[in-house]
């Protein structure tokens, strides 16, 4: 006796073996999803393709919507993009964010940028002032030579130029020594410093400490884009040194100070994170440093051309894209980018 066989039945079999080719073609060559990420919503996208390679699980791809440009870096850059609509002529003084990628952006769109040693050759010009803002003499220099300020300097960093000023001319009766933790060099430094007419102390680590004097009132100040942890240990030393002739200013930027917790819980979500930074920024480099002690597996790239094969292997399920408070998010795509194409290619 022959078993009977119903065509319907044929029909749902061959439709079964469809589904499957078909969805073997879709794991195998479709580009992984690539989410943006958002505390505690990280099922919200703006880039998302459904795909899936030759395993379980699709491989995540998750760029940070928290980080990026700051607030100061996003207005700078924003000044210089309106002036460079109307065609007109654009100098920036210094790199206007410390990323060689965007300032080659820029300069491609007609924006040159100068060393402060050309300051006297800039006669006519218009000007841009980066948010690291400038000590005064660059005003002075600048303003003699006829020249147009666009000054797009942080109005929090102005804000700390004017407080470092005022303690600075009541120090001239109090005796006190004006403190400034940040990088000896940086930009925002320099600013500071001569406020001062260069006359405070710069340190960088505790290490620095002995340079104070014991018998004298301190008051302390910190460049914005300084480390908590850095200014907890400073802190804490001076008190020590110095009793209660001590004063701590807690200037650093709260976009930075909360962007450094942030990145601590979400490079702690993947197997792999790609820091993207600038290879002159020190906020990239102190929060690359958060993000590689949350997980030993975070490398930083400067863009999507430093990312490197090995970093895949093994086959991460999910890699996170992040970056400094100088890094434009138009280049995290571009590393996004180039992870897919790695991710592919490892996966296949």
């Amino acid at each position: 006796m022959y078993a009977q066989f119903d065509v319907s039945q044929s029909k749902n079999i061959i439709n079964d073996v469809l589904i499957i080719c078909f969805f073997f073609v879709y794991k195998l060559f479709l580009p992984a999803e690539i989410f943006m990420y958002k505390p505690f919503k990280a099922t919200s996208t703006e880039m998302t393709h459904n795909t899936q390679y030759s395993s379980d699980k699709p491989v995540r791809i998750v760029i940070d919507s928290e980080s990026g440009f700051c607030f100061g870096v996003s207005r700078a850059v924003s000044m210089a993009e309106e002036i460079l609509k109307m065609n007109e002529p654009l100098t920036s003084l210094g790199d206007i964010v410390h990323n060689n990628e965007e300032v080659i952006r820029l300069e491609r769109k007609g924006m040159e940028t100068v060393l402060h040693r050309q300051l006297d050759t800039l006669k006519n010009r218009t000007v841009l002032l980066r948010a690291h803002g400038e000590p005064p003499a660059t005003y002075r220099i600048l303003k003699k030579q006829n020249v147009k300020i666009v000054d797009a300097t942080c109005p929090v960093v102005l804000k700390l130029q004017h407080s470092v000023r005022k303690a600075w001319e009541e120090a001239k009766i109090s005796n006190a020594q004006i403190v400034i933790y940040g990088k000896k060099g940086h930009p925002e430094v320099v600013g500071l410093l001569g406020q001062t007419d260069d006359e405070a102390i710069v340190i960088s680590s505790v290490d620095d400490i002995g340079m104070l004097n014991p018998a004298r009132p301190v008051e302390i100040f910190s460049q914005t884009t300084m480390s908590n942890s850095g200014l907890d240990g400073i802190e804490q030393k001076v008190r020590e040194t110095f009793a209660s002739n001590v004063r701590i200013h807690r200037t650093i930027c709260r976009q930075v100070e909360n962007r450094a917790p942030h990145l601590k819980d979400f490079a702690g979500e993947y197997d792999l994170v790609i820091f993207v930074g600038g290879e002159k920024s020190s906020n990239g480099r102190m929060l690359f440093e958060i993000c590689r002690q949350a997980n030993p597996r975070t490398c930083y790239a400067y863009s999507e051309n430093s990312v490197r094969e090995e970093w895949f292997v093994p086959a991460p399920r999910t890699v996170g894209i992040c970056g400094a408070t100088s890094t434009p998010h138009w280049l995290m795509e571009k590393v996004a980018k180039k992870t897919n194409e790695f991710v592919k290619k490892v996966m296949i």
